[in-house]
């Protein structure tokens, strides 16, 4: 570098100093690349965290990707590196040519680059992306209603690359404009409130799924640029859904270009690969301890939240962030100070995540997929939780799918998966999830692991999405589900919407659409799901005839509805089930209606309650279940 360089320093001493100590949560607005005048001059400057290099400097089309013309000048012991660069545009390709100092040389794309080329090419590109304009304040003013935890939350789990597809022009993917209109069409008619995303963030490996990340700043450009997602984002808010972004902070990997050795050492990684690499996965894990790293995340969750509008963060894999061990045998982990297994330093980052994320966007919601038992993970820090707002019910999707799997007469043996979820239901805030896991690797789709017949498995997956709703917590359904997808998901291809030209699908979709439209205009189902107080048991101890029965209620008591289930394929007449109080019920909904491509059995809408106790209750109802089925009874008011 040159003694004489013409430009001052651009990062302030203050900026190195919060970065330094990991509290400069809006340092995406230093690093990277950003178009700027300096000292009457346009052009770009560029700055990058590299404390272990020899020298840094800034390669592209702009110098024929020549090693030696811009060197950057390392702003004194922060390990920060910039430069401006008179004469540069928004639209620039370029990449950090590092030199380490053993004196191998790295190419690495941009960590805080806001866009990217599209693989397999893996530059980073300068962009502005203050340039949308938002036209969605009513809904931000909105958010935390939406958001609440005694609202309505349905969400649609969507992969952008599969939801759809356009075959006539050569299986291309839609971009984020053709999606936004598509997809929130399609949404608001299903009745869904929040569309939850699989990583749109830049990554390298489609079979990824976005998991793999390298450009945590980047939305994919797989789809468009960055005002485009903002567009979709944007116009999504302007229809009332809602949009939870998968994040990945767990782990990332390591492709020559990203942040694996970044300077020549281990930098956003621990050295150890007991500590710093999943087996597994082939990935690196942050090293969650160091200043910089928390920064670097802690700045991205922002980011998305404060350019992008994004309603909330589903952490991914957190249970192998909090746990030493996860995935490992002993002598493959190293136990912490106290020698336990805890990963004290990512409790700490995930507390800090949610503290930070909801003191500066209220009603933003957090997500945490946590596998274990651990304790409190949907409890506020204060009280020594992890602070996050939802959990997903992984114990939940497990033991239910292990109940739908077997043939109904096995069932009254399996009963116990379907009641033992009521006895920890409101220790977390839970979401009931059946996502994209369920249905890839083998483990075939929702439908197909439906035992029976042709008419049983369709009745089989009405019960199981019956079951869903009426259980207690908020939902999510993979894209597919709702259709009654016959294959497991594939992400080189769209999801089979040829289906729906038959009358069997057709009563699936329609179904899905039902419950979303009976969740969101019954407070009964969504007001009170993390107490007891929403939840009672009329009947768990039929496991001989694999019914179950209870009830649901809302903040006000009187408001409630009354859940009945046939898990075999045996109708029940006359079946008596206990009810709160005498009076007219009318039956507001029954998956065995011929409009969801059932057998039409049912209670002629509605009966009138008997004044005659059964299950500990003052009057019942006798009831004709049908097979395989779910009938919902309410009061007459």
């Amino acid at each position: 570098m040159k003694a004489d360089y013409p430009f001052p320093q651009i990062l302030t001493d203050f900026d190195l100093h919060l970065i330094g100590e990991g509290t400069h949560y809006k340092n995406y607005e230093k690093l990277g690349a950003h178009v700027r005048e300096v000292k009457g001059v346009n052009g770009v400057h560029f700055a990058v965290w590299a404390p272990n290099a020899e020298g840094v400097c800034v390669i592209g089309d702009f110098n024929g990707w020549d090693g030696i013309s811009h060197r950057m000048r390392m702003l004194g012991s922060s390990g920060i590196w910039e430069i401006f660069i008179p004469g540069l545009f928004e639209g620039e390709i370029y990449k950090f040519n590092i030199q380490s100092k053993s004196g191998e040389i790295l190419e690495k794309a941009d960590p805080y680059a806001f866009r990217s080329e599209i693989r397999p090419k893996s530059a980073s590109i300068v962009h502005d992306i203050d340039k949308y304009t938002w036209n969605d304040a009513k809904w931000l003013s909105e958010r935390e209603h939406h958001n609440a935890l005694d609202a309505p939350i349905s969400m649609y789990e969507v992969h952008l690359g599969s939801w759809m597809r356009v075959p006539e022009d050569g299986n291309r993917y839609l971009s984020y404009r053709e999606l936004a209109q598509k997809l929130a069409e399609y949404v608001k008619d299903m009745g869904y409130t929040h569309v939850q995303l699989m990583p749109v963030t830049e990554h390298p490996l489609d079979a990824s799924w976005g998991y793999q990340t390298i450009g945590y700043f980047a939305p994919t450009s797989r789809f468009g640029k960055p005002e485009e997602f903002m567009y979709f984002v944007d116009y999504m808010h302007q229809n009332g859904i809602g949009i939870i972004l998968d994040w990945v902070p767990a782990h990332f990997p390591k492709d020559g270009h990203g942040l694996a050795r970044f300077d020549g050492t281990c930098l956003y990684e621990h050295a150890d690969p007991r500590k710093g690499e999943h087996q597994d996965w082939g990935t690196l894990i942050f090293n969650y301890g160091r200043n910089e790293v928390r920064n670097f995340l802690l700045s991205n969750a922002l980011f998305w939240l404060d350019k992008y509008h994004i309603d909330g963060l589903r952490v991914d894999a957190v249970a192998s962030m909090i746990y030493l061990d996860y995935s490992r045998q002993p002598g493959e982990w190293i136990p912490n100070q106290y020698g336990g297994n805890e990963n004290l330093e990512a409790i700490d980052f995930l507390k800090r995540f949610n503290e930070v994320v909801h003191s500066t966007h209220p009603g933003v919601l957090t997500i945490a997929e946590e596998s274990t038992a651990w304790t409190g993970v949907s409890r506020p820090t204060y009280l020594g939780g992890l602070g996050f707002s939802l959990k997903w019910n992984m114990g939940w999707m497990n033991d239910t799918l292990c109940y739908f799997s077997k043939d109904p007469i096995h069932r009254k043996y399996e009963h116990d998966n379907l009641t033992f979820s009521l006895l920890y239901a409101f220790t977390e805030n839970f979401i009931l999830v059946l996502s994209h896991d369920e249905v890839v690797h083998g483990k075939r789709s929702l439908l197909d692991k439906m035992p029976g017949d042709f008419h049983q498995r369709f009745a089989n997956m009405r019960a199981l999405y019956g079951y869903m709703y009426g259980h207690p917590g908020k939902k999510l359904l993979f894209m597919g589900g709702e259709i009654g997808q016959w294959w497991e998901w594939n992400h080189d291809e769209s999801i089979h919407w040829h289906l729906l030209q038959y009358e069997s699908h057709q009563g699936i979709q329609r179904y899905v659409r039902d419950l979303n439209r009976l969740y969101q205009s019954e407070p009964a189902l969504y007001e009170v799901d993390f107490d007891y107080h929403g939840f009672e048991w009329i009947d768990f101890r039929d496991a001989e005839g694999s019914i179950i029965s209870f009830v649901r209620r809302g903040k006000d008591p009187e408001d409630f509805l009354v859940f009945v289930y046939n898990f075999t394929p045996v109708a029940r007449m006359d079946y008596r089930v206990g009810v709160p109080k005498g009076g007219f019920y009318k039956e507001v909904m029954n998956s065995d209606s011929w409009s969801y491509w059932g057998g039409n059995m049912g209670n002629f809408g509605g009966i009138w309650a008997d004044e005659m106790p059964w299950h500990g209750r003052p009057s019942s109802l006798s009831l004709t279940i049908p097979p395989l089925s779910m009938v919902v009874m309410k009061p007459a008011m």
